[in-house]
């Protein structure tokens, strides 16, 4: 945070001091005591499970300048003590504050999938022009936001921020927080289905990255996506499309698979530019032309935007390739959906000179209750591109394993129980041979990337 005071935390969340110095300078927001350091803000947060104002003292031992509280009443310190009603609506108050300073354009990221890789893309897109700030990790929640608001600093020349959500009316929140100068909708999935009942539900979501949006803002939206096709903006502010189809201003063209990297031609108003990614998957090329489309948006040169892009290699366990004692191995392993899971499957399915192509996929989850029939989706699309070995981990995964096999009579399937990891591990270790490219992909849950860890050891 520049240029903050516990003064400024009192009056952006309308809290009272029961100590401390007001003129106190203030440097970070930690929600998380063990990482407090000096100079910090503390806000302990109220949760189901977890109630974090028994850490205060431990952050004020680690060198917190000023806690948040909604117990106290009273309190002697030297340190900055503040009470307010609620301490995650006050993180949020403190967020939205500081956004108020902000002159600098932001940039909103959200969908139901790709929101992480698209920011990342979108932020190389603009390195080429600005000095770009980007959400840190997943902090991209109504807690994390603010938190990711407070890091900007004056030297930073526009934003990247990631705008997640899973719940009703979340995103109007965190809109209304982050008040974007420009959005990014990458598609409406079934990605927290289970919360939010329908696509049509997830849709108006989504579509709710507008509430706070400037006047003057730009809605970019997958032209590819049904839902999204015919969608305008809000009041008047632009809409632009981006994707494969003759409907996006912004499309690829030409696009093929290079040993799982996409190679295209990228056809934007005035100017076409060639590409070439660095990370693997022909979804990857929509996400590319989102961050094309922002660049040229804001002035950046399109040749020199897709060169950037070209740089950007991906991050852990988001179609990592690596190789090991002639194997190589796709680790897709952070999360998953029936729509990123194909595209993984189709990343392995373009590794034609692998001597047998694996899969190892585990259950998706927040799914509802068509889940089931979504798992046997991904089945059936295997069984007209089947793999040599299919390994699924998990009740639903084995749905998966079920429908490729009535299709594919050529696919050899071995089917395990989620607590059954060690039968995996047995089995993997049995068949695999140099050679051999194995993609793994499942949801966070269930803990693939320990398979890939043990993959990898000597």
């Amino acid at each position: 945070m520049e240029r903050m005071t516990v003064q400024d935390v009192v009056k952006a969340t309308g809290g009272r001091m029961l100590c401390g110095d007001a003129d106190t300078a203030l440097e970070h927001i930690s929600i998380d005591s063990r990482s407090v350091k000096a100079g910090d803000l503390f806000v302990p947060l109220v949760g189901e499970k977890t109630n974090a104002h028994r850490f205060i003292g431990q952050a004020l031992e680690l060198g917190a300048s000023a806690v948040l509280t909604s117990e106290h009443d009273a309190m002697e310190d030297t340190r900055a003590w503040i009470r307010v009603e609620n301490t995650k609506k006050a993180l949020q108050a403190v967020g939205a504050y500081y956004r108020d300073r902000l002159t600098l354009p932001l940039v909103g990221i959200t969908g139901s999938v790709g929101k992480t890789t698209t920011r990342e893309m979108v932020a190389a897109a603009l390195s080429a022009g600005y000095k770009v700030y980007k959400t840190p990790k997943n902090l991209n929640s109504q807690v994390g936001l603010p938190i990711t608001l407070t890091e900007i600093t004056g030297k930073d020349e526009i934003g990247v921020l990631e705008l997640g959500m899973s719940l009703p009316g979340e995103m109007t929140v965190i809109a209304n927080i982050a008040r974007v100068d420009a959005a990014v909708i990458t598609n409406i999935g079934i990605a927290h289905l289970e919360q939010l009942g329908s696509q049509a539900h997830i849709y108006r979501e989504k579509l709710a990255v507008q509430d706070g949006m400037k006047e003057d803002g730009i809605l970019f939206l997958n032209g590819d996506d049904p839902m999204l096709r015919e969608t305008k903006a809000r009041d008047g502010r632009r809409t632009l499309y981006f994707g494969t189809g003759p409907n996006s201003e912004y499309r690829a063209e030409d696009i093929r698979l290079e040993d799982g990297f996409p190679v295209f031609t990228a056809v934007c108003p005035g100017q076409q530019v060639p590409v070439r990614l660095g990370v693997m998957g022909r979804h990857n090329v929509t996400n590319a032309m989102a961050a094309l489309a922002v660049a040229h948006g804001y002035g950046v040169d399109l040749a020199a935007a897709a060169r950037a892009l070209e740089e950007f290699k991906g991050f852990q366990n988001r179609q990592q390739v690596y190789e090991r004692g002639g194997i190589t191995i796709l680790d897709d392993t952070y999360n998953a959906s029936p729509v990123s899971m194909l595209a993984a499957l189709e990343v392995l399915d373009s590794m034609k000179k692998a001597s047998r192509r694996i899969a190892v996929l585990a259950d998706m989850k927040e799914l509802g209750p068509e889940a089931s029939m979504h798992h046997r989706k991904v089945g059936r699309w295997l069984a007209l591109h089947p793999v040599d070995v299919l390994l699924t981990l998990g009740e639903l995964a084995g749905e998966i394993g079920a429908a490729a096999s009535e299709g594919a009579s050529s696919l050899v399937w071995h089917g395990f129980a989620a607590e059954d990891r060690e039968g995996l591990y047995r089995k993997l270790e049995e068949i695999l041979k140099p050679g051999d490219c194995v993609m793994l992909k499942g949801s966070q849950s269930m803990n693939l990337g320990e398979v890939v860890s043990w993959l990898m050891m000597d």
